[in-house]
């Protein structure tokens, strides 16, 4: 018996931290976040790591070019700010009907 493990009797690589130690880790500390949808919500703490809910304000850091480049305003469906354009273009003018086109002869 070398290390102190083998010395009470346990089996290889079954103490410390190391690659023995890894095949009893199979509890689960992060599941799904509601907001966010990764599996970044810490059951523990009640916390998401990656968007920070249930807080307010979505967590966000501007050490992570990348991360805020993934989940930034155009990533996802935009459903109201994609017809902003085109509102615009006509003034946001709303209850009214076009004038009958012509065709072109």
């Amino acid at each position: 018996p070398n290390t102190a493990c083998e010395k009470r009797g346990v089996k290889m690589g079954k103490c410390g931290k190391g690659t023995g130690s890894f095949g009893k880790r199979n509890g689960k500390t992060h599941t799904l976040c509601i907001r966010c949808g990764k599996r970044a919500w810490h059951i523990g703490k009640k916390t998401c790591a990656s968007c920070g809910y249930p807080d307010a304000k979505k967590r966000r850091f501007n050490w992570s070019e990348k991360a805020k480049r993934r989940n930034t305003t155009g990533t996802g469906r935009m459903r109201y700010l994609k017809d902003m354009p085109r509102k615009f273009k006509n003034g946001f003018r709303e209850g009214t009907t076009p004038k009958p086109r012509t065709k072109a002869q």
